[in-house]
């Protein structure tokens, strides 16, 4: 017992510190770029060794990957998600889960995320395939999810790839052009909720419920 309450301020203060870390990266790569950020320039900005930086986060590509990471997880959908027991259910569910993916994905950091993996294209090509790796595949991967189990529920026909893709395209369409250029401002909750319904909607018409068609044709 006493052993674990030694072990609690450290974990604590180790998990700081990592934090600190992530976000000097971060402002480094945002206004350096990713090739041109040194591990020393980042331990110097997170006021700590370059050997804690490798022990707490590790290497350069590590340290992106982790940047990415930390703001893809909030994109996850919640691993408790129940399976849509009807229509009205799984619109629910889709216009939640796109109105937080307009939120995250929109959000200002995210956004510069994008432009360094454009920028970074010819000379850190890993910054574009890190963040399609961890970051848009997490979308995909929830995204999938939802429509898999509403595949189970007898609620949509279909492969939940190619579904989830459909529902994705609806969803933002050009919205990431006009923000990477700086032409558009971010939606407001408001706006992206109303954005998310929209998708659902159009969305939810274009896959009727699998015999709802033949069902009513019997009538």
């Amino acid at each position: 017992m006493s052993t674990s309450l030694r072990r609690e301020p450290q974990d604590a203060e180790a998990a700081a510190v990592r934090e600190r870390i992530l976000d000097a990266a971060f402002t480094s790569f945002m206004e350096r770029g990713y090739a041109a950020t040194s591990t020393l320039e980042i331990a110097t900005r997170a006021r700590v060794s370059k050997r804690e930086l490798y022990t707490l986060v590790g290497n350069k590509q590590q340290v992106l990957v982790a940047c990415i990471g930390a703001r893809a997880k909030r994109m996850q959908a919640p691993v408790d998600l129940p399976a849509p027991e009807n229509r009205e259910a799984l619109s629910q569910i889709l216009t939640a889960f796109g109105t937080q993916i307009l939120r995250e994905i929109t959000d200002p950091a995210v956004v510069a995320v994008f432009r360094l993996a454009i920028a970074e294209a010819v000379h850190a090509p890993e910054v574009a395939q890190t963040l399609d790796s961890v970051g848009r595949e997490t979308i995909r991967v929830a995204l999938r999810q939802i429509m898999a189990r509403a595949h189970s529920s007898r609620l949509l026909d279909g492969h939940a790839a190619e579904l989830a893709e459909q529902f994705g395209t609806l969803l933002w369409g050009n919205m990431m052009v006009g923000l990477l250029l700086g032409v558009d401002d971010r939606p407001t909750p408001r706006e992206a909720a109303a954005r998310a319904r929209a998708a659902t909607e159009t969305f939810l018409r274009l896959h009727q419920q699998p015999g709802a068609t033949k069902g009513r044709g019997r009538r």
